[in-house]
């Protein structure tokens, strides 16, 4: 069964007090044809400007003795109870319906058909699949256009027509009507849903070919993936048109979750990674002792860095950000890789104490420096942080080597606890990437983890 609808409203979107339906017709369709009808005017509550009244033909003095909303509600949710909402373009409709009824407090659901959709299938290649002109097209006569009592007959005559021409359809006559609605990302979201736990981890998204298109992680998979198939931008659209399967694999540690999911995007380069994220890392702020033991820091390219205090998209964020620290911590341009003069212009003007001139001890200059490093790096530590497992028995490693994010793995914590030596035995080792370090640092800022020194 199938109830046909058709509304009027005064705005075009609901919003209360104005944006509100004014008209509303349901004819209840079983398939064969119309087996009930109601219709009324409907009371918005609010002032109707002559633009919408100029559309609809309908007025302020016409609504004023009609019911609101509230007072129908009840023969609309009775009328349309246990049977498909079919109508001309039917997010519209459907969506003012159910913020009215959302408005009362009541969760208003049915299964939707769009005639417009079904149209598309059954009959392509039109100019315009308006409700107008297919139906001028289709010699369907509208009586009242623009008001619900008329354009919802009209729906029903190209209902009827529509289910017609499927029965005729040799791909799609066996199908019942409502299957034939469902789209591609209908289906492959039921597909990938049921795949997907509500647990932390990596997900990759696959085409037909099974190669990766997306990689994604998240505290709760399941639910970050409902939110994908909620996405409307078209890029978000155009990857779920290609998406054909889903894997995961589950960390339990969102840190874990982080680290893995920078290195599988850059092992991986997948195209809607690429389209939506902004962050490719381009250039690194390195850090060295030169041969004569001081301190330097230098902007490398972002693959060439070996201990990164920070990675930028741009050269000009990286020149910025070094330039900041030269004024922070009072170095040196030459060692900061921003002078070839074996005096710097900032000693000349006062803002370098000289260890360019020799005036400056390099001590003095280092403890300065290594406030830097120790900010933002892990220096030269050798650690071990301990995190959520996969399972309630078991916790999970990352660890730091020479200040530098190395691997993780897992443990069974529920043996007795082994020495550090032995835990690093479950350590999966992993290519470096100089903003997991960036990463695991901003990360043990936030939460409060165990370490275990080594």
């Amino acid at each position: 069964m199938f109830a046909i609808i058709d509304i009027e409203t005064c705005g075009q979107k609901f919003r209360h007090p104005q944006g509100r339906i004014i008209d509303i017709a349901i004819l209840i369709h079983d398939g064969l044809q119309v087996v009930d009808s109601f219709s009324t005017l409907i009371n918005p509550g609010c002032y109707i400007s002559g633009f919408y009244s100029n559309i609809s033909g309908i007025t302020n003095d016409m609504v004023a003795d009609a019911p609101h909303f509230h007072q129908v509600a009840k023969k609309i949710v009775e009328m349309t109870e246990g049977k498909i909402f079919v109508a001309h373009n039917v997010g519209f409709d459907y969506s003012f319906i159910k913020e009215e009824f959302a408005f009362l407090g009541y969760n208003f659901r049915r299964e939707k058909l769009c005639t417009v959709r079904l149209s598309r299938k059954l009959l392509p290649k039109r100019i315009s699949y308006s409700l107008g002109h297919l139906c001028a097209s289709l010699s369907i006569p509208i009586v009242n256009r623009h008001r619900a009592l008329g354009d919802a007959e009209a729906t029903a005559k190209l209902f009827d027509l529509l289910l017609q021409l499927k029965s005729q359809n040799p791909q799609y006559r066996s199908m019942g009507v409502d299957e034939l609605m469902v789209r591609h990302i209908d289906k492959i979201k039921d597909y990938v849903l049921k795949k997907l736990p509500e647990e932390c981890g990596v997900y990759y998204f696959l085409d037909k070919e099974g190669e990766i298109i997306y990689i994604g992680k998240s505290t709760n998979i399941y639910n970050r993936a409902i939110s994908h198939f909620n996405n409307h931008e078209r890029e978000g659209k155009k990857m779920l048109n290609e998406l054909y399967n889903v894997e995961h694999v589950l960390t339990g540690s969102e840190l874990i979750a982080l680290l893995l999911e920078t290195e599988e995007i850059k092992k991986h380069n997948p195209h809607f990674n690429r389209a939506q994220k902004a962050d490719i890392f381009t250039h690194s702020i390195n850090w060295f002792e030169d041969k004569q033991g001081v301190i330097n820091l230098k902007i490398v390219p972002y693959d060439e860095a070996e201990n990164s205090l920070q990675a930028f998209t741009t050269h000009i964020a990286a020149r910025e950000r070094i330039e900041q620290w030269i004024d922070e911590y009072s170095l040196c341009l030459k060692y900061c890789g921003l002078s070839e003069d074996e005096v710097c212009f900032n000693h000349q003007i006062k803002k370098c104490n000289g260890i360019c001139a020799g005036l400056e001890a390099k001590e003095e200059y280092n403890n300065r420096a290594l406030k830097l490093v120790n900010e933002y790096s892990f220096g030269k530590e050798n650690f071990m942080v301990v995190d959520k497992g996969r399972r309630p028995d078991e916790q999970s490693l990352i660890l730091i080597e020479n200040g530098h994010y190395a691997g993780y793995g897992y443990f069974d914590s529920s043996t007795q606890m082994k020495n550090p030596e032995e835990l690093k035995e479950v350590i999966k080792h992993t290519t470096y990437y100089a903003d997991q370090d960036i990463i695991v640092r901003s990360y043990l800022k936030s939460k409060s983890l165990r370490k275990i020194m080594l």
